[in-house]
């Protein structure tokens, strides 16, 4: 055979085996941004999950908004991990524990082999560095870390010490007993990070997040998405099911549920219960319920002028009609709170009568305080959809118009969403719309870290101080008897009613729409889940 020839037939060959790689299946689909296969190929394992609002950052200690935990849920892991969908305690990164008689003293025996995403160990030095890095920040770097009354140094700090005992044994001792202290533990903010992670970013950490958990951080292009892959070397054998999240941001309920019907995404929060119907009806496409334990409410800046007065405060408290809103724009799906707390935590007080919707009340309240003839006030709107408040704005004009029948003008404001919160923080509204979904499920959560004076400047937006409830707030921590802690928590809601620091509105139930072929999700109360069991049919 000559050259010519051999070279002709080695070309032959090189395109027939070019021809047959071409044809044969592979073990990665081709994909669009939603992860969709092409047709033949392995099945979708993008999830493109969209959400109102984006996140503030990804340092999860350093916020308290639920668009930070949807994320940073999949990135870092806790000590201790909530049960599938309720707040029972089971093991996360701490294998086992033990809890001295005294209550005052925590041992835990930490998961061995488990790395960071940097490749770094995770260790019992690891989990030191994380919480003397937190107790000694303060409020405005740490805001959740108030969950422990305060920070090292300060008069309620209850974390005297956090040693390694050896490289998988740490031990936590307290100043004083914490009845939720091991749910504490297990809330989204305590995820724990890389030691050298966090010290080589600095600052830039919070859009450089680096843990343990199935998901690894990849991109972030703020307003628009974040972008996290598989974890390839997670501890959990098999786990995640999924290759890569996105999360997208589309700030509009409605537009949101048109791009999941448009095959644009895969799963989105905050479907308005007015479109629950057109779901159901797309053989497509499922609703989904996340189970409730939240309140949305309107809060009054109780240092600031007329709300610093108790009588103006309940007086707009009668001027709210709750069913009128409930049944306008929750669909069925929401009850009118009366509490600051859901009634499905323990320790609610059920003998608490609200405030009726009475206009002629609100108005005698308003002469006795001092304000015949009303007065003017900012009324701040939700930017975003939250799934206590799906349609902030308009719930905030119906409020408008309540309020103008009792001679009081509210100039409805709004901002993007992190200055909101900012603002919100810092005391600048008037009065403002937000809401809370619960993190632990322990009625500590919701009256000591909304309403507490501790909280002030972390989670208590109203500026509320009182030392009655204070007292009774940590008396109720340092009890270990459940039966005498919820005796405590029904007297402080009896407090709260009377000083009306908020108006609570509502308690929902929230909705959430996905594709038919999604499966192995499933909602947490506390707002946010790690989507580790998450693919496609």
């Amino acid at each position: 055979m000559n050259k010519s020839m051999r070279m002709l037939l080695v070309s032959i060959l090189a395109i027939s085996m070019f021809l047959v790689g071409c044809s044969g299946k592979t073990n990665t689909a081709t994909e669009g941004e939603n992860g969709s296969a092409s047709e033949g190929g392995s099945k979708k394992d993008t999830l493109v999950f969209a959400r109102g609002g984006d996140s503030t950052s990804l340092d999860p200690i350093t916020t308290t908004e639920g668009e930070t935990f949807k994320v940073t849920e999949n990135i870092f892991e806790t000590l201790l991990e909530y049960g599938e969908q309720d707040t029972t305690i089971h093991p996360g990164l701490a294998e086992e524990w033990k809890v001295s008689p005294d209550n005052l003293t925590y041992t835990f025996k930490l998961r061995e082999g488990v790395k960071f995403h940097d490749g770094t160990d995770f260790n019992a030095d690891a989990v030191v560095y994380n919480f003397e890095r937190w107790m000694n920040g303060d409020a405005d770097k740490f805001p959740y870390y108030t969950m422990f009354g305060g920070f090292k140094g300060e008069e309620g700090h209850v974390i005297k010490e956090v040693k390694a005992v050896d490289e998988h044994t740490v031990e936590f001792v307290l100043n004083r007993p914490q009845a939720p202290f091991l749910k504490n533990l297990a809330m989204s903010p305590f995820g724990i990070a890389s030691p050298e992670a966090v010290e080589e970013q600095g600052d830039n950490f919070r859009s450089n997040p680096v843990g343990t958990g199935p998901f690894k951080f990849v991109e972030w292009k703020q307003n628009d998405r974040i972008v996290l892959e598989k974890n390839q070397e997670y501890w959990q054998d098999g786990l995640p099911k999924l290759n890569k999240i996105i999360f997208r941001v589309i700030p509009e309920n409605t537009a949101r549920l048109n791009a999941l019907s448009n095959g644009e995404i895969d799963l989105m929060d905050g479907l308005n219960n007015s479109d629950e119907a057109s779901v159901t009806g797309n053989s497509s496409l499922q609703v989904i319920e996340r189970p409730s334990m939240n309140v949305g409410y309107i809060g009054f800046t109780v240092n600031r002028k007329p709300f610093d007065n108790k009588l103006v405060r309940q007086a707009l408290s009668h001027a709210i009609d709750k069913k009128s809103i409930i049944d306008s724009f929750y669909g069925g799906k929401a009850d009118a709170a009366i509490n600051p707390m859901p009634p499905s935590i323990e320790g609610y007080n059920e003998s608490i009568e609200d405030y009726p919707y009475d206009l002629e009340k609100a108005k005698e309240l308003l002469a006795e305080a001092g304000y015949e003839d009303g007065f003017e006030m900012d009324l701040w709107a939700m930017p975003v959809a939250r799934p206590y408040m799906p349609e902030g704005m308009k719930v905030a004009e119906v409020i408008q118009e309540s309020f103008s029948k009792i001679g009081v003008k509210a100039n409805i404001q709004s901002v993007d969403w992190a200055t909101y919160l900012e603002k919100a923080a810092k005391g600048d509204f008037d009065a403002y719309m937000l809401g809370w979904t619960g993190d632990n499920g322990d009625p500590d959560n919701f009256l000591y870290t909304l309403l507490d004076k501790d909280s002030i400047g972390s989670n208590n937006y109203s500026y509320y101080s009182s030392d009655e409830l204070h007292d009774i707030l940590i008396e109720a921590q340092t009890e270990s008897d459940q039966t005498k802690r919820n005796e405590l928590y029904k007297k402080a809601q009896e407090i709260i009613k009377e000083d009306a620091p908020w108006v609570p509105l509502v308690h929902s139930t929230p909705l959430i729409a996905a594709t038919k072929d999604l499966q192995g999700y499933k909602p947490h109360p506390t707002g946010s889940e790690a989507l580790t069991h998450v693919e496609f049919k």
